[in-house]
């Protein structure tokens, strides 16, 4: 960041924290007072950014005042700049926030994973409500930052984009929790056994890629963020990010947050204090396995019984599934992984839930819960309490939470500790090996390595200021 955008981020911040304070005076200024509409700017306007933006639109409590994305003018973002060609467009979030601050109320983020940080933290800090995308961030210190400033800012609201959160599981898992239908869970199975963009990659990889041509209309320095610069290759862009331990979070931070979320917060699980990788076919030091199994153990909490979640990716390594699962086909509901056109597995993205008395199976997202065996869901069904309809999608949610009409469902302090379990799952698939970790001290205490990278690398020179609350 120049001298002049760390002044005027500096500046910004005093005047809307003082703006804050006169919130009749402050809020008028916004169009959403009068139009029913949030002022919202997007940052990445492309393939998922770009996806939520026209989720976005769909709602109709949507005022898009500003779009930003390193690739402006990229194949990816034609469709969005064809959809709203009058909307102001940068690349810089931070030129961004310095001219059209005071006409933005809202951003939501659909960027790559290691890039969420720093926007989310400068528009906390600028008192922004934030939609960012899963998994919150890279790195667990990054993810405990970004809750804290949430936190100091309170008046703002978080969301983060695990849309399935905001329906029919989300109710569903609730209701049956408060009804004791789901009640002792000692055992979780999660399983995402499609293909993978790094699939079929040299996993006898010696070196990051060989060095390409930068697109004319790709601000790659700004694209890297707080991270430490690479020489360009495509394989880095456009979704490929999500294959390298520098930049994403794998399959696991892909759609854990779509699979795990709702067994996450109403069973209470808070942080694992040990995960075992107990597979992992390819592993190298770059990009991620090629299959992997990890187990998550959670201890007892309150009058629930500890509980270990197993994770599956990979087409090769399909979990075991108990009696009575059938209907194996694919959902349609289930969106495809990243740039498939169909699921690759026979198998859905979905969990299998064991409690003391009863066994459950779900899908992905939305997708709600059915008891098995089927004879057994038949004797229940006259018992099982009534599900609510969800009044907002999850976009709908976070515009009316921030015109104080509801609260969201996936705030930073529900989805942060469910980030953070993914972020120790990504250490102990770098590592190959088995983290023990310390709940209350939020350390990894038998490898040292491991618990230096739940900071990770210094920020890149420049980008210090993000780290400061």
């Amino acid at each position: 960041m120049s001298n002049k955008s760390r002044r005027s981020f500096l500046k910004n911040a005093a005047l809307l924290s003082t703006a804050t304070a006169f919130p009749a005076i402050w809020n008028n200024g916004f169009a959403h007072r009068a139009s029913g509409k949030v002022n919202l700017a997007c940052i990445g306007i492309g393939n998922q950014g770009g996806s939520d933006i026209k989720s976005f639109a769909k709602t109709g409590l949507a005022n898009f005042v500003a779009f930003c994305d390193t690739d402006m003018g990229g194949p990816q973002t034609q469709e969005i700049l064809k959809m709203f060609p009058d909307v102001p467009r940068f690349q810089d979030f931070r030129t961004m926030f310095d001219k059209m601050g005071s006409q933005i109320e809202a951003v939501s983020i659909g960027v790559p994973d290691h890039s969420h940080f720093a926007i989310t933290m400068m528009a906390l800090a600028l008192d922004k409500h934030v939609y960012v995308e899963k998994p919150m961030a890279r790195t667990f210190n990054e993810v405990e930052l970004m809750m804290k400033a949430a936190k100091k800012h309170s008046k703002v609201v978080t969301q983060m984009g695990n849309q399935g959160h905001s329906d029919g599981n989300y109710f569903q898992f609730k209701a049956w929790t408060e009804a004791g239908i789901i009640k002792d869970v000692t055992a979780i199975t999660a399983h995402m056994n499609n293909a993978r963009r790094w699939h079929g990659w040299d996993t006898n990889i010696k070196k990051l890629p060989a060095a390409e041509t930068i697109p004319s209309t790709l601000d790659w320095d700004t694209w890297h963020g707080v991270t430490q610069m690479h020489d360009y290759n495509h394989d880095y862009v456009n979704g490929q990010w999500r294959c390298w331990y520098d930049f994403g979070m794998g399959a696991l931070g892909d759609w854990g947050a779509h699979i795990i979320d709702t067994a996450h917060q109403f069973l209470d699980l808070g942080l694992p204090t040990e995960i075992s990788m107990l597979k992992a076919t390819g592993h190298n030091p770059f990009f991620y396995p090629t299959s992997s199994t990890i187990k998550f153990h959670f201890p007892e909490r309150a009058k629930m019984p500890a509980c270990d979640i197993t994770w599956y990716d990979g087409v090769d390594n399909q979990p075991p599934l108990p009696a009575g699962y059938t209907n194996t086909q694919l959902d349609a509901n289930i969106p495809p992984a990243g740039n498939a056109k169909v699921q690759s597995s026979k198998l859905n993205p979905g969990k299998i839930i064991y409690g003391k008395d009863l066994t459950f199976k779900g899908g992905s997202h939305g997708t709600t819960l059915s008891i098995i065996p089927e004879e057994k869901a038949k004797e229940m069904a006259s018992r099982l309490p009534v599900v609510p309809e969800s009044p907002s999608n999850h976009y709908a949610n976070f515009l009316k939470a921030c015109m104080g009409q509801e609260e969201t469902r996936s705030p930073f302090h529900i989805a942060g500790p469910l980030s953070q379990v993914f972020c120790l799952g990504v250490l102990a698939q770098h590592l190959n090996t088995t983290l023990k970790f310390d709940r209350k001290t939020k350390q990894i205490t038998n490898n040292k390595m491991a618990n230096e990278m739940l900071v990770g690398l210094p920020p890149r020179k420049g980008w210090e200021q993000y780290y400061k609350i």
